[in-house]
């Protein structure tokens, strides 16, 4: 396998595919890239290329996004419970038994169940926008938490983050004017596809209001991070309106020892600062691992 090339694969895992990318030699350090809503591995297209030379990294795609299977909402339990099954399932039939973990948004609830579940297998964390701390939250999350209340009378509300104009705005929101150039246009596209295939929306939907139950692992992952300290990377947007830049300083609580950077950017921080980020990530693992 060529280290400068990126393989676009698929497993099959528990009865479902599982689209991936794999970039590197395998004898090197694994980092694993988990990414968020509403979008794929494609996320980490560049990070994939600019670090294939010294590491060996995997990505792949949830169900119900990007490549992988999209079985309908009466055939798959859609629940972050359900999607870490299959991304440890995925993770074992790989045979990867030490690995770094890359959360992005919905990547920090599946990747870290798979943490604090596995600690000896984890050489490090990375996280952007990655939360884990409930000062994360800002006002974005009202109607996703009043809808995980009452699906009925919210239903409305959140079908509006399915849109195309939420869509583009979680690329644009944040972003410096003179960085606004920078974003790909297929990245908010392609997201925006994978939202509007048929049946789709329910399942994001079921996402939606399964969300609630991750605040629940947040006392399990913060003990995990406090007896083990593994260690920690944060790159996080300064300016992002989904997970606050408070969620990034939370993390200064378990880990005194962590290095924690904010950026002048957004939610999707790779799309205008992956040069910085690459940076930061190249030193921090030349240094723990």
């Amino acid at each position: 396998m060529s280290p400068f090339v990126t393989h676009y694969r698929t497993a099959t895992v528990n009865g479902l595919e599982v689209f991936y990318r794999e970039a590197g030699d395998p004898s090197q350090p694994t980092l694993l890239l988990l990414h968020g809503f509403p979008s794929s591995s494609h996320m980490f297209r560049n990070l994939i290329s600019s670090l294939a030379d010294e590491y060996h990294l995997i990505a792949p795609d949830h169900i119900g996004f990007g490549r992988s299977s999209m079985p309908p909402v009466t055939e798959f339990t859609y629940s972050f419970d359900s999607l870490a099954e299959i991304t440890q399932a995925f993770v074992d039939q790989l045979g990867l038994e030490r690995f770094a973990v890359y959360i992005h948004d919905y990547g920090a609830p599946i990747g870290l169940r798979i943490a604090s579940r596995n600690p000896q297998r984890i050489t490090a964390l990375i996280s952007q926008s990655g939360n884990a701390y409930v000062e994360g939250f800002t006002p974005f999350w009202d109607i996703l938490f009043a809808h995980a209340k009452d699906r009925p009378a919210n239903e409305a509300g959140v079908r509006k983050y399915l849109t195309r104009e939420t869509t583009l705005w979680q690329y644009t929101h944040g972003v410096p004017a003179d960085r606004l150039d920078r974003i790909a246009p297929e990245t908010w596209l392609l997201d925006q596809a994978g939202l509007d295939r048929p049946g789709n929306d329910a399942i994001q939907l079921q996402l939606f209001w399964d969300y609630q139950f991750n605040l629940d692992g947040y006392p399990a992952y913060q003990e995990y991070f406090r007896t083990y300290q593994p260690p920690l990377l944060v790159t996080w947007g300064q300016n992002d309106e989904i997970f606050g830049a408070a969620g990034a300083q939370a993390f200064r609580r378990d880990f005194p020892d962590g290095e924690i950077h904010m950026l002048d950017a957004g939610h999707f921080a790779l799309e205008t600062h992956g040069a910085e980020i690459s940076q930061y990530l190249r030193s921090f693992l030349g240094k723990v691992l």
